[in-house]
């Protein structure tokens, strides 16, 4: 574990003592360090950047050495504000109670797939999704949105028989996938589903 995911582990343990961090709340700790991690990354603008990961390392170093209680101060007000849009966003969904309105969502991030996982620049366009919702608000689960929101444009065009082969497509696609980021961090209410009917966290916008 390296010194940023420690301090965040430790401050979200003082907020919420009952969380096994290291055990069955690992998968909650993977996904606020890379919250804070792309948080980071838009807040110094090296979102997009092909040394985005070295360059951060570099600057968080920086910071701990320069003064490391501030970047504690930091880190436990950012995992204050990053709990509190857990609690907002995040659904748990016990069995198969509460999922048939979440199928057709299912079924159309599924038809997507394989578009997805042929998309040209796959990397750069969910870095330019994860920063329209951060620097809209949406703190919390940033990469499984942003992948689900870039899934959900591509839907529509599977739905349409619309394959995405020009730079003008990809373009198009990524102003919708934008659009709706902007529009889905003005909601209200859950955005992640957990589904707690299999021994993992399995994630569906």
């Amino acid at each position: 574990m390296n010194f940023l995911e420690t301090l965040l582990a430790e401050s979200l343990r003082n907020r919420n003592p009952q969380l096994d961090l290291q055990g069955t709340d690992r998968r909650v700790l993977e996904i606020a360090h890379e919250d804070l991690t792309n948080f980071l990354k838009v807040h110094w603008n090296l979102i997009g950047k092909e040394s985005a990961d070295y360059e951060l390392i570099e600057k968080l170093y920086s910071c701990y050495h320069e003064d490391p209680k501030e970047l504690e101060e930091f880190v436990n007000i950012w995992s204050g504000i990053w709990i509190k849009k857990w609690s907002e966003r995040v659904k748990l969904l016990i069995g198969r109670k509460d999922t048939s309105n979440w199928q057709k969502i299912d079924q159309k991030l599924c038809e997507a797939e394989p578009l997805w996982k042929t998309l040209q620049n796959r990397g750069e366009i969910e870095d330019i999704v994860i920063e329209s919702l951060i620097r809209n608000g949406e703190v919390c689960g940033t990469a499984i949105l942003a992948e689900n929101l870039i899934k959900m444009e591509l839907g529509s065009y599977t739905d349409k028989k619309i394959n995405i082969n020009s730079n003008q497509d990809i373009l198009n696609m990524v102003n919708g996938a934008l659009r709706r980021a902007r529009s889905l961090a003005r909601s209200k209410g859950p955005l992640i589903f957990v589904r707690l009917d299999k021994k993992f966290f399995q994630f569906t916008q």
